[in-house]
């Protein structure tokens, strides 16, 4: 599918790639462990793991892109107030059953006010917006003084179309025109973006750990084998490990200046 212009089935639907309404269809795939998510889980922790404990009673946290809250259970015991902003309400219903406030909002106009967050988190959102610079600036507005941004997106590379588009959306854990390879973004590019708004984003490759993958991919495999596609594989989920090259897939960390 070259470019995201094909358009891709979902639930029975025609829809156009990256295309807000395949969330929905895909509604029981959010907490499965095994299912076409699995790797949001995975990022989930990763990008928790870049969240310092709550540095004051009643921090807040804004979760950009939240989807159904996988960042939730990671953040569990950290002090955060955890605020979830996303576009389909589907996905909202189950994060507020994890906990999260929830707000049913674009990623580029969020209703709540200046520097409200200690934390703004945006994880495999980016690549979603037409308009990611302006989800950027939003990202930053909502930042207090000394807050944390954290964020992963996919790179604007031939080679991230080529693995996440060419090749992923055609293995089974990925859903097929989940992405729009014309919105992913050039790391440079967000960093000086960050920059114009006050936040020192600095950005490292990650991968999903080879082993790890490649034992899940297995054990996913054979329970679908033994009882059917809905089976969850038993075992630790692969890990999320730094690398040496951001072509693919990066993680950003910044504070805002103040």
């Amino acid at each position: 599918m070259g470019e995201g212009s094909s358009p891709v089935s979902a639930g029975g639907r025609v829809l156009p790639p990256n295309d807000p309404r395949q969330y929905d269809d895909l509604a029981d795939e959010w907490w499965r462990p095994d299912g076409v998510f699995a790797m949001l889980h995975w990022l989930a922790r990763a990008r928790a793991a870049l969240v310092p404990p709550a540095p004051r009673p009643g921090a807040l946290l804004v979760d950009l892109g939240c989807g159904a809250g996988l960042l939730a259970p990671h953040l569990t015991g950290k002090g955060y107030r955890h605020v979830g902003v996303d576009l389909t309400r589907s996905a909202l219903a189950q994060a507020a059953e994890h906990g999260v406030t929830v707000v049913n909002a674009d990623a580029t106009a969020v209703p709540l006010a200046d520097g409200c967050a200690d934390v703004v988190a945006a994880g495999e959102v980016l690549e979603h917006v037409p308009d990611w610079r302006r989800a950027v600036a939003e990202a930053c507005r909502l930042l207090r003084p000394g807050g944390l941004l954290v964020l992963d997106t996919l790179n604007d590379t031939v080679l991230c179309r080529l693995l996440a588009v060419e090749i992923g959306e055609r293995l089974p854990t990925v859903p097929r025109g989940i992405h729009d390879p014309r919105l992913f973004v050039d790391h440079r590019q967000l960093i000086a973006e960050c920059a114009r708004h006050g936040v020192d984003l600095r950005v490292r490759g990650v991968r999903p750990g080879l082993r790890g993958t490649l034992r899940w991919l297995v054990r996913r495999a054979r329970a679908a084998g033994r009882r059917g596609p809905q089976s969850t594989p038993a075992g630790p989920a692969p890990e999320i490990k730094p690398t040496w090259s951001t072509a693919v897939l990066y993680q950003g960390r910044g504070v805002r200046r103040g």
